[in-house]
């Protein structure tokens, strides 16, 4: 519980700042790291989950990104046109779209295996502590989306 005499409403003092600056530092580190490949942040995750399961609908994908098709749509285009994935409408019902990696968005898994490990790098904090820090944020997405 916060006190209610401290004055909570001071910049250095909110969560959503710290979260916010980290954020976008790391999104900027990563975009450092993307560039070569050709690919946006976005596209990245879009990626990380097709290297896990290279074939599912937009639905699907949209659930695991946190993201809406309108979102999603422009983002797998792009995708489609360097040749990373395919999309294709079903059959059973049009509305939709099933995605699948093509060979060159699985060649392109190789080219970006060096990424993870150079961001802990850059971080400079040990494992533990980052492993602690990816939880508490998981935590805080799900109590913030219960609500």
């Amino acid at each position: 519980m916060i006190p209610e005499n401290d004055d909570y409403l001071v910049l250095e003092k909110q969560l959503c700042f710290s979260l916010y600056s980290a954020s976008h530092r790391l999104v900027r580190s990563y975009r450092l790291l993307l560039e070569p490949l050709d690919l946006t942040y976005p596209q990245y995750l879009a990626m990380l989950v097709l290297w896990q399961q290279p074939e599912l609908n937009v639905k699907d994908l949209g659930e695991k990104l946190h993201l809406d098709s309108g979102t999603l749509t422009p983002l797998l285009k792009r995708l489609e046109n360097k040749g990373f994935v395919s999309r294709t409408r079903s059959q059973q019902d049009e509305r939709v779209v099933h995605i699948r990696l093509t060979e060159q968005g699985q060649l392109l898994k190789a080219q970006a295996s060096h990424i993870p490990k150079t961001i802990f790098q850059q971080s400079g904090l040990p494992l533990e502590q980052l492993q602690q820090l990816k939880h508490s944020c998981d935590l805080l997405f799900q109590q913030l989306e219960a609500l």
